[in-house]
């Protein structure tokens, strides 16, 4: 790595209810205001008190793209998460503490310990909230921060609970802050700034901003975890953007009810995980015969069932890959990251309209729930938007035949309702006209050539969405193959690498159908190892990947305890095929979450 470079991460242990969330939000706040780019990701549990919450927040002067591999600064909120992380706090790194209740153990050589006298700096002797805006004050005293900025932040955060309420906290940081000039040394780096303010957001947000931006005029959900922020961020902003938001009974009915709108002529969304997408199966089928386009959301978590609904995995491909029966056309494509997913939505939509089939957005928690900063200059607020043969205006014709048969197997779909299209729209097999072919006969010719006409309309469309590009040196030791989440943390394993004498490069996978195979057989025939790197137990991408191109693998590196990956799992993952030690790797968890 770039020894000039700044980047630190910090992270905030404590139980839920312990207000964890506040620190993160303000900090983050002062870093983006500052140009700095940060990731977050939080690991936290299904209750809403106790338990462990583990907040990482990685900054830096340059791009980042997972939490990285160390801890730089520790907030320890209670005795738990310093029983549980003191040990990874190595030379350099400084850990704050409230010492009237938290006991801090033995910590590494070199590494600070910073106690906060929490009752005789605020004259309370419990151990309430009060410990996080002192603990604010400290930190900001240790990243060379002006306290201005801090004050500004906590002004920001608590003005609407009134001038009492911010002079109470700004004197709290402010009494952290002094102590902390008398006790404790700096890191010897201070917080630097960027070229201009940045701004940040989640994955989910970014992909609820994306339906907004495409035109989606009707949104509805069922909350589950980890999509529900989609939703959230649709309710806030729909009367301003002239949405309509819906939340439903169960994701039956939402599923049916987006189709609904999008057989009406607008843009309809939904988001769900994998139980909701379950129950949304049948539906998606049925979109699939009616040929409607309606975006659906799923957000893995670790599954079976309701399995660990906080944590992330990848390990609903199949899942989607063979939603509802029988054959139908659908897209499917998993963004890589926040602006990724933003800019996908558009595209996808896009592409939906034109197809006049349904489309599935498949991501997880790690990119949904994460927050990351983003150049807004490099957001489109309005992206092309092309509604395919859509008809909206009666005209003159010789007679409408919805589902007519054509050459590109796209027929011209009128807006329900228009004088002189009228026309039969069912779940069952059709005609071209949209009568059902086994009310009297079940006319084998008429099935045969609807079948095909539907598939027709996927003949050629790999070629309207750019196929995968290789990343890194073409003559690579090692080309990392991953698919969704992974780009970030395999783009800094490849860099890590490089320090341990290893060529690598990393071949990303965004569209999952259609599938670029001849993109992506021709670039893997070239490499002279390929590893397959991804968040599930069983390899489902990689058995994708092989049905759909027959390739062989060298490799794989496997994680499925619902924490990401960090780059170095990967790294060690790579040294040790490369010395012939295994050919799948699953890396140990260490006690980072």
């Amino acid at each position: 790595m770039d020894s000039n470079r700044f980047d630190l991460a910090l992270s905030i242990g404590g139980a839920a209810g312990q207000g964890i969330a506040t620190p993160g939000n303000i900090l983050a706040r002062i870093f983006i205001g500052r140009g700095l780019h940060i990731y977050a990701y939080n690991a936290y549990q299904s209750i809403i008190r106790g338990g462990h919450i583990f907040l990482t927040i990685r900054v830096s002067d340059q791009n980042v793209h997972c939490h990285g591999d160390k801890l730089d600064l520790l907030l320890c909120l209670n005795q738990d998460t310093m029983n549980r992380h003191l040990g990874l706090m190595g030379p350099g790194t400084r850990v704050i503490y409230n010492s009237d209740t938290i006991k801090p153990g033995e910590a590494a050589d070199g590494a600070a310990l910073c106690p906060i006298p929490l009752a005789e700096l605020t004259g309370q002797s419990r151990n309430t909230l009060v410990q996080n805006t002192v603990a604010l004050g400290v930190t900001a005293y240790l990243l060379g921060m002006d306290f201005a900025l801090l004050e500004n932040a906590l002004t920001v955060q608590f003005q609407r609970k009134g001038q009492a309420v911010v002079d109470e906290n700004v004197g709290m940081a402010r009494a952290g802050f002094d102590h902390s000039k008398l006790n404790f040394e700096p890191f010897p780096h201070s917080l630097p700034s960027g070229p201009k303010p940045l701004a940040v957001w989640t994955g989910n947000e970014a992909l609820a901003m994306g339906g907004a931006a495409a035109g989606v005029k009707f949104y509805c959900a069922y909350p589950m975890s980890p999509s529900t922020g989609v939703l959230h961020w649709m309710a806030k902003n729909a009367r301003e953007l002239g949405i309509m938001v819906r939340q439903l009974e169960d994701e039956i009915a939402v599923a049916n009810m987006v189709i609904g709108a999008a057989h009406a002529g607008c843009r309809a969304m939904c988001a769900t995980s994998g139980g909701g997408f379950a129950l949304m199966t049948e539906a998606i089928g049925s979109a699939g015969m009616m040929e409607i386009p309606a975006v659906f959301i799923t957000v893995q978590r670790a599954g079976p069932s309701t399995g660990v609904p906080t944590k992330t995995e990848q390990a609903d491909l199949w899942q989607v890959l063979g939603a509802s029966q029988g054959d139908f056309e659908r897209f499917i494509v998993a963004p890589l990251d926040a602006l990724d997913a933003y800019n996908t939505i558009p595209e996808l939509f896009n592409l939906v309209d034109k197809c006049q089939c349904p489309g599935i957005v498949i991501t997880d928690l790690l990119i949904a729930e994460g927050t990351f900063s983003v150049d807004p200059d490099d957001i489109s607020m309005q992206p092309v938007i092309d509604r395919g043969e859509l008809i909206t205006k009666s005209a003159q014709h010789d007679g409408y035949l919805r589902y007519k048969y054509t050459e590109s197997g796209i027929s011209p779909r009128a807006v329900p309702g228009l004088e002189g299209f009228v026309h039969v729209v069912a779940t069952d097999e059709h005609d071209e006209d949209g009568v059902l072919i086994s009310d009297e006969f079940t006319n084998p010719h008429k099935r045969r050539k609807m079948v095909e006409k539907r598939a027709r309309k996927f003949r050629n469309v790999a070629r309207q969405i750019a196929p995968p590009k290789l990343e890194g040196p073409q003559d690579a030791d090692v080309t990392l193959i991953g698919w969704g989440s992974t780009y970030g943390v395999i783009k800094e394993a490849v860099e890590q690498l490089k320090l341990e004498g290893v060529t690598a490069n990393q071949l990303p996978i965004k569209w999952i159908v259609p599938l670029h195979a001849e993109a992506v057989t021709e670039i893997l025939s070239r490499s002279k190892r390929n590893i397959v790197v991804e968040n599930n137990y069983s390899g489902q991408f990689y058995r994708y990947l092989r049905s759909e191109t027959g390739l062989t693998i060298n490799g794989h590196i496997r994680k499925y305890d619902g924490e990401p990956f960090m780059p170095h799992h990967i790294v060690q993952g790579v040294l040790e095929q490369l010395a012939g030690k295994t050919d799948r790797y699953i890396p140990d968890q260490e006690i980072m979450v």
